[in-house]
């Protein structure tokens, strides 16, 4: 039986960076962090990275793409990305080296194929070039990633839904941020259709629309001045606890630190026939 792994090596404004791989490959979904730091944390977890196959963008805002020109063009890791994400790429101050050879486009609800993994790009609203959340399928499990959530449409529901193991954004606390010290664009920004997924919402969302399939939560994005860990953590908690839904029993649930890189998580997997 093989094992599917998952850890996240920084979660927050100031970088984003997560690994999923198996014992003879793995992908980062963005790479939000310095060059050496990905290194440092995967050598830690026990991950050659010569064993990193790809790099999965889910949009173009800096603390996502700050290392996928280096870990691209440098060192010959494949970007995949929709087009509109590799046009802001291309734009984007943050990234100097232009991608080329490893340059690889993807396309919303097209699936496609690295290695064992079966993936399938998104559409989740945010205030971005454009922005995908990643459906990840291994043998009988699926292993979904959803960040930057302005608000949960139809799209996110479905794939979300689907998900064994799910790592969603919970990024500020609105009485936090609603007294907070930003000034009232950024709040309003925040807060939008098209910015961040609040503790509640999040919360809300988890609680009605629980299936036993789903056995991790890992709640991702904090915010550095308007969340912490454990405040998310009990929102959600608390919420599913109201539904019937015990954590620690029913499902795992994990707030993700912001700058502290995370354990290593590991499944079993049943292989399928076509894999």
């Amino acid at each position: 039986m093989a094992k599917l792994r998952f850890f996240s090596l920084a979660s927050g404004s100031s970088g984003n960076c997560y690994y999923i791989g198996t014992s003879s490959f793995g992908i980062l979904i963005d790479a939000g962090i310095g060059v050496r730091q990905i290194k440092k944390i995967l050598k830690e977890h026990g991950i050659e990275f010569e064993k990193i196959q790809a790099i999965l963008v889910t949009h173009d805002h800096a603390d996502h793409i700050k290392s996928v020109g280096c870990l691209g063009e440098t060192l010959n890791i494949p970007v995949y990305a929709t087009e509109l994400v590799h046009a802001g790429i291309r734009r984007s101050r943050y990234v100097e080296e232009v991608l080329i050879q490893c340059r690889r486009v993807v396309e919303k609800e097209v699936p496609f194929f690295i290695r064992d993994f079966k993936i399938t790009a998104f559409e989740v609203p945010h205030d971005s070039s454009d922005n995908v959340g990643y459906s990840i399928e291994f043998g009988d499990q699926t292993f979904v990633v959803v960040t930057d959530v302005g608000h949960i449409t139809d799209t996110v529901r479905k794939y979300v839904c689907r998900a064994n193991h799910l790592v969603i954004e919970a990024n500020y606390d609105e009485e936090m941020l609603k007294s907070g010290s930003y000034p009232v664009f950024l709040k309003e920004r925040v807060s939008s259709q098209s910015g961040h997924l609040s503790n509640r919402d999040a919360a809300e969302f988890l609680a009605t629309n629980y299936t036993p399939a789903l056995k991790d939560i890992w709640l991702c994005h904090l915010s550095r001045d308007n969340n912490h860990p454990e405040l998310a953590y009990k929102t959600v908690d608390l919420r599913l606890f109201q539904e019937g839904i015990r954590v620690g029993k029913d499902v795992s649930l994990v707030a993700l630190k912001r700058m502290t890189p995370s354990e290593m998580y590991e499944f079993e997997v049943k292989e399928t026939g076509g894999l």
